[in-house]
């Protein structure tokens, strides 16, 4: 199917492709030998008070979370 790049470098998806990924508004793009490749991802909402009060509760502040992940990288 043909799809045309506009002025502001934005393209139509075909909606008999679209049809065949419901629910999907996210993309990944990435460019694999000269071919640009879109994915379907799930994008979900955080709760982000949830996960501080969740860190509250454990004893965790923001230093306790980057040094997990200092911790994480160097395994």
């Amino acid at each position: 199917m043909l799809t045309k790049l506009t002025s502001k470098n934005q393209i139509t998806i075909p909606k008999a492709i679209l049809s065949k990924v419901p629910e999907t508004t996210h993309f990944d793009v990435t460019l694999e030998d000269g071919a640009i490749i879109l994915k379907p991802v799930r994008v979900s909402e955080v709760d982000l008070e949830g996960v501080r009060q969740k860190m509250k509760s454990l004893g965790l502040d923001e230093d306790s979370v980057s040094e997990a992940v200092r911790w994480a990288r160097e395994r």
